[in-house]
């Protein structure tokens, strides 16, 4: 949708599944307390270094400036702490709920050994090691963000209501947002007329030493364009036998080649996918690369798309318009029922004047040395 999306600040972290860095051997400053477990400053470090990555790979995708860039790090910046102390009370609450994401860390991991074309678990723990990667880390921070996800979405998200009228209503205050010009969504088959990539390093590949060769392959792949349509006309989806059979760079995607506004192709494709409506299928067209067969996944006419097109885009966005605030409100309650203490020097900008401070101090009944908690309610943040 051309309107713009809202994201959310508050849960930015659960986005990126930063690698826990390996243990150290020194002993650290500690930035914050969060119940039984800490914060360190190291722990800070790096999550100012991811930011700094993630927005200097946003500037670059933009072509933003550099001062774009650094007032983005300078808004941020004060909430890692924040979001650090987010991450570690909502792991504790789903652990207190006794949420269970094992099968699911699993799958992911499994996902990822497919991806990379590796055969075992084993040998995903390798490619790991190589990169410097502690697997176990690794494991336990996508089982930690799964949690946060579990989290938010049953103790936030399922209690938000969203009613028909403002979803309505969104449609109608932002349909100059929406508009938007004819397009259409295609997918292709090509059976492909060019050289072997062997000889596409040639200097005289455009000027084929044998023309005979040539003149072969384009009738090879002529009769294959004219079979792989025969295999759509008798019923094949178009997404198997692109799969199957194209030789184009989009087969693995089932053909998908993406969304085109007017204007965006060749004139004599646009003359021909234009005047289709969804789901239906050109005739073989002959171009440089080949013969190709191209589909209209959808067309989209101009103007403002119907409401029926787009309310679950409008769903969506109003939900984590009212997911923001919701989690900040969730998460400063669990401020509140949590022992908190930040080290001087450091500030949560998420903290609550009403939540419980506390201090380890060594009473006489603790009569081995043992730290024990003391309660201690304190306006503001120290």
């Amino acid at each position: 949708m051309p309107f713009r999306r809202f994201h959310l600040s508050a849960i930015s972290i659960l986005m990126a599944a930063s690698v826990a860095a390996p243990a150290q051997t020194v002993v650290e400053r500690i930035v914050a307390r969060v119940n039984d477990q800490i914060i360190s400053q190291s722990d800070l470090k790096r999550e100012r270094e991811n930011l700094q990555q993630e927005l200097k790979q946003q500037n670059q995708n933009n072509n933003n400036n550099e001062g774009d860039s650094s007032a983005k790090f300078a808004a941020h910046e004060k909430d890692l702490l924040r979001d650090l102390i987010d991450a570690k009370l909502l792991v504790q609450k789903g652990k207190e709920l006794g949420t269970n994401v094992d099968n699911e860390v699993v799958k992911q991991l499994d996902d990822m050994r497919k991806q990379m074309n590796l055969e075992s678990m084993d040998d995903l723990e390798k490619a790991a090691a190589a990169q410097g990667v502690s697997f176990e880390d690794y494991k336990a921070n996508i089982r930690d963000n799964m949690i946060k996800q579990r989290v938010i979405g049953e103790e936030v998200g399922r209690r938000l209501q969203i009613l028909p009228s403002e979803v309505s209503k969104f449609y109608e205050d932002h349909k100059k947002e929406m508009e938007q010009p004819e397009s259409v969504e295609l997918a292709e088959i090509l059976a492909s007329t060019q050289a072997p990539a062997k000889d596409a390093k040639d200097p005289k590949a455009e000027q084929p030493a044998n023309p005979e060769e040539d003149a072969a392959r384009v009738t090879a792949a002529e009769a294959k364009a004219r079979q792989m349509l025969e295999q759509l006309k008798k019923g094949a989806k178009f997404e198997d036998v692109a799969k199957a059979s194209s030789d184009g760079p989009s087969a693995a995607d089932g053909g998908a080649l993406g969304e085109f506004k007017r204007g965006q192709l060749a004139k004599e494709l646009e003359d021909k996918v234009f005047p289709l409506k969804d789901n239906e299928t050109t005739d073989i067209i002959r171009t440089r690369q080949g013969f190709i067969i191209l589909k209209v996944l959808a067309h989209h006419a101009a103007g403002v798309p119907p409401l029926k097109d787009v309310q679950n885009q409008i769903y969506e966005t109003i939900y984590y318009q009212k997911l923001q605030p919701a989690l900040r409100e969730y998460l400063t309650k669990l401020r509140e029922d949590a022992f908190i203490k930040i080290e001087p020097g450091f500030v949560d900008s998420g903290a609550s004047p009403n939540q419980t401070n506390f201090d380890y101090t060594t009473t006489a009944s603790n009569a081995e040395g043992s730290k024990k908690p003391k309660r201690k309610k304190k306006l503001g943040i120290f």
